[in-house]
């Protein structure tokens, strides 16, 4: 599942679709991004990966793929939706699919919903895991722009899945490269398996670039 391609992402995007503004013309935008470990939604999934991803974004529309290293293969996701002001009420609605290569896991397919204004950004998805013969599950994040490059973030898993993890985290931009570290705080449901890297509470370091 998708990780900090831009630090704040967890804040930045419910999928890509939180604080969404219009633009008057297409825009087309390129990332590269690097994190000392790969956590998604408060859930580990590789130490050390780099990233790549592709944006189009015009009149409120956006569109992108973006994939990063899961070690056993490549996770590559692809996004779609919409975003509009309403005076200071930042909404947007959107579809983000995860996909794996060599099998590193199932699929997921979800609908993103969000809602933003001033330093607060709400984002809710509903979607499908195809493991276990399709698992339904939900997902609720509540973002905080704290001030001066800080931000804090709580997401919590329903229906059929378990979980939920707290994030804060700073992020600031050197020379046009973006750095940021983030300190997670996952619930026990969401540490894994125990003989696995993953060691619950993590420090996250993030470097990337966006042309």
């Amino acid at each position: 599942m998708k990780t900090l391609t831009k630090f704040i992402s967890a804040a930045a995007i419910a999928a890509g679709s939180l604080g969404v503004s219009s633009v008057a013309s297409a825009d087309v935008s390129y990332n590269i991004g690097y994190v000392s470990e790969y956590y998604y939604r408060g859930i580990y999934q590789k130490n050390s990966s780099a990233s790549a991803g592709i944006d189009y974004e015009e009149g409120g529309f956006y569109a992108g793929a973006w994939t990063a290293d899961v070690g056993d293969g490549l996770e590559y996701d692809l996004y779609a939706g919409y975003g509009m002001d309403i005076g200071d009420l930042s909404v947007g609605v959107g579809f983000t699919g995860y996909y794996y290569t060599d099998d590193w896991d199932e699929t997921y397919e979800e609908v993103n919903l969000s809602v933003g204004y001033g330093p607060v950004s709400i984002g809710y998805s509903v979607g499908e895991w195809d493991g276990d013969g399709g698992t339904d599950y939900d997902f609720l994040d509540i973002s905080i722009d704290l001030g001066a490059g800080f931000y804090g973030t709580y997401g919590t898993f329903g229906d059929e899945f378990d979980g939920d993890y707290f994030e804060l985290g700073y992020g600031t931009t050197v020379s046009d490269i973006d750095l940021g570290v983030a300190i997670i705080f996952p619930s026990d449901e969401l540490e894994g398996d125990p003989s696995s890297d993953a060691e619950g509470e993590a420090v996250v370091l993030s470097i990337g670039k966006s042309f």
